[in-house]
């Protein structure tokens, strides 16, 4: 089994599943994988081939997927069944679930009808049930960490499908595609297909051009047009991330009309809403009026949140973005036995070697309440524990798989 870190997709040819399917088997996913997945599906017979291609000139995998005419109309609550009554390992069919759901809500949207009566249209129904058990069995035997992509290219002007004419993008791959970046691409003609939407919105965790790894190889599927404009490839991507300083969002604004008792709350909704940060620093602002700036780190996905707390709980009226870079530490977290209670410690390393450790605060004061003695005192004895557990540049950085998550130093007879 291949065992890549993270994956990234070039979808700026769109992507269906049979392209999908061929980008895997290009990876080095075996054809095998994907063929016993399909066949496990209590369905008329489906087969998968695969055949070496070119697309403008580069090498490609196209997989074909034989199905057999068919008159059944499958609905969702019929797919549903089908995966149940398939033995597919769990991951599987659970992933396959997750990816129908989504095309028969969507569907079930763009013809105003519940989702449970959302038709597959005959073989169509058995090409999408390949295409999808196929690429998720696929994508499960990688076992990714992350999978990336690119914004995805829709197409644009007509196709004609089983309800009639329908315009490109199509209505079907709009609904699976909210909030995901999407460009119309230069082919004049349907570049993502629904099943090809349904697939990217189950497995890809964040949209982004390549990120920083070390390639360890590409997969490159083709589909079953040439058109001149551009390679019909999608192109999947493995490798190991290379590590870089985190990347956050520092957000500022200035406040001198907030009542300062409403602070503390504040910044506790902003902790709350996913901020890593959140500080006030006393300012003198213009006509000599004191003030607060309100700072807050977060990481690009909470920003949307945070934000709407800092405008919702303050009185500002406008905030300043500006990117910054973390060096972050090594650190474990373990935990010390302080009078007979554990309290949390954060042990902080360079290249292994500890310089610093700190006790949770939280742990400390709790306790002290609970023994009814002053912070102070737990405070010192936690931190004498956690010194003598782990001292200074002497001390190896604990592994975090290799040692017991409580260290006992410390007892009301020893303190």
């Amino acid at each position: 089994m291949l065992s890549p870190v993270i994956g990234w997709l070039d979808l700026s040819a769109g992507a269906s599943g049979d392209m999908l399917l061929g980008a895997l088997v290009d990876a080095g996913v075996p054809l095998a994988v994907l063929a016993g997945a399909v066949a496990a599906l209590p369905v008329e017979p489906v087969t998968l081939t695969a055949e070496p291609t070119t697309r403008h000139g580069l090498g490609a995998t196209r997989v074909h997927v034989h199905a057999p005419a068919s008159d059944v109309h499958r609905t969702w609550a019929d797919v549903r069944t089908i995966l149940a009554d398939a033995a597919l390992p769990a991951p599987v069919r659970e992933g396959a679930l997750a990816v129908f759901e989504r095309l028969a809500v969507a569907e079930g949207r763009v013809h105003r009808v519940p989702a449970d009566e959302v038709h597959f249209h005959e073989v169509g129904a058995l090409d999408a049930l390949a295409d999808v058990v196929g690429v998720v069995a696929g994508f499960a035997h990688l076992g990714l960490g992350r999978l990336s992509a690119s914004p995805v290219s829709l197409g644009s002007g007509s196709a004609r499908g089983a309800h009639g004419v329908v315009p490109v993008p199509g209505p079907a791959v709009l609904e699976l595609l909210r909030g995901v970046p999407v460009v119309a691409g230069p082919v004049p003609a349907e570049m993502c297909t629904p099943t090809g939407a349904a697939l990217l919105a189950a497995h890809v965790q964040e949209w982004t051009a390549l990120p920083p790894m070390r390639v360890a190889r590409v997969g490159s599927g083709a589909g079953g047009r040439d058109p001149e404009q551009l390679p019909n490839l999608v192109r999947l991507v493995l490798g190991e991330p290379v590590d870089e300083p985190a990347t956050g969002l520092l957000l500022e604004t200035n406040v001198d009309d907030l009542d300062p008792r409403l602070w503390p709350g504040v910044l506790a909704d902003l902790l709350a809403a996913g901020a890593s940060d959140a500080w006030l620093t006393p300012v003198l602002m213009k006509k000599g009026r004191p003030a607060h700036t309100l700072s807050v780190l977060c990481r690009p996905a909470v920003r949307a949140a945070v934000q709407d707390v800092v405008v919702a709980t303050t009185s500002t009226i406008g905030l300043r973005v500006q990117p910054v870079q973390k060096v972050a530490l090594q650190r474990v977290q373990r935990t010390v036995t302080v009078l007979g209670s554990p309290v949390g410690v954060k042990v902080a390393g360079v290249d292994g070697r500890v310089v610093n450790v700190s006790v949770e605060f939280e742990d400390v004061a709790a306790l002290a309440r609970s023994l009814g003695l002053p912070a102070k005192e737990v405070l010192r004895a936690a931190t004498a524990a956690a010194h003598q557990a782990y001292p200074g540049t002497s001390a190896r950085l604990p592994d975090p798989a290799g040692l017991p998550d409580s260290v006992t130093l410390l007892d009301r007879e020893g303190e």
